[in-house]
């Protein structure tokens, strides 16, 4: 455990109204079996700093034999962080990865030019009922990481900085924040961290990142004399000292921003790019299918099998 001032309880005073720039609330999409929040993209809203796609995932309680079982697909110009709260999965990629995640672990692919994972619920945690609760991401990468070769870093719950005042504990999962810096290697400034207020509790965002943004996992939090409830997100004006409040339930957030890109992205099913045409590259490859040879290769042991290119 680490103490920073930063989180001391004389932070700066509330939100007001008017530094929220955007408010977004997500859109529920429907996966087969359970049901996603997405908060970013939004029609106002590209990205929070280089945080291009956010997803809520539950929670949700699978019967015995259910699970997530997403077959392996192909990513380009980006990174992923899948966060869990509650469950796990198993994570392999054409990188050669095999790794579980639990709650509180990282498990950070990046694509660059090109990758193939797949995230599936276990065997022995199908044998029973079994629930899942988490965030999914994806960081857009800057124009000079994105023909990059693929890379996977795993960061385990113990590993993070973990921060601590009255009514706060705080892990950064990634990037720099409060004077801590999380273990994984990112290829652009940002910040990203899990929250637990109690309630009345409040927490500073870092004044030190351009975009800053927060979402309301669970519980809710007080803007200027308005409450905000559980998945929404809020984008803040920069420059500004601000803190936010937990309300009478206490609240779980992830903030979330860092420094802006070189320009917006175009986005097509799991692909990230600067370009059209490097979307247009990608599509082709994954259409070839050639796993041995060709730009994507599928994750060792999870070969059998994979999800063709949209129509």
């Amino acid at each position: 455990m680490s103490w920073t001032p930063t989180l001391d309880p004389t932070c700066p005073d509330a939100v007001t109204a008017d530094q929220i720039e955007t408010l977004i609330i997500p859109r529920a999409r429907d996966l087969g079996g359970f049901e996603v929040k997405r908060a970013l993209p939004a029609p106002r809203r590209q990205m929070v700093g280089p945080f291009i796609f956010f997803d809520q995932l539950g929670p949700v309680e699978f019967l015995t034999g259910a699970g997530v079982d997403v077959r392996p697909h192909p990513h380009i110009g980006l990174s992923t962080v899948t966060y869990l709260f509650e469950g796990g999965f198993r994570h392999r990629d054409s990188t050669g990865a095999d790794q579980f995640i639990s709650p509180g672990d990282v498990n950070w692919m990046t694509a660059g030019i090109g990758v193939t994972h797949s995230e599936r619920t276990t065997a022995e945690t199908k044998a029973h009922p079994h629930k899942a609760f988490g965030i999914q991401t994806w960081v857009a990468l800057p124009e000079s990481a994105e023909d990059s070769p693929a890379r996977f870093e795993h960061a385990a719950k113990a590993n993070l900085p973990m921060l601590e005042a009255e009514g706060v504990k705080l892990r950064l999962i990634l990037g720099t924040a409060f004077g801590q810096r999380a273990p994984v290697t990112t290829s652009s400034e940002m910040f990203y961290a899990d929250v637990e207020l109690a309630p009345g509790a409040q927490v500073p965002l870092p004044d030190d990142h351009e975009d800053r943004g927060v979402y309301v996992a669970q519980g809710s939090i007080e803007v200027a004399g308005q409450r905000f409830e559980g998945n929404q997100m809020m984008v803040f004006r920069p420059g500004d000292r601000l803190a936010v409040r937990a309300g009478p339930a206490g609240a779980r957030l992830l903030l979330l921003g860092g420094a802006t890109l070189e320009g917006p992205r175009h986005i097509w099913w799991n692909f990230v790019a600067s370009s059209r045409e490097r979307i247009e590259a990608a599509k082709e490859a994954w259409r070839a299918g050639d796993f041995h040879h060709g730009r994507f290769h599928l994750p060792p042991g999870d070969d059998g099998e994979f999800i063709p290119l949209p129509p």
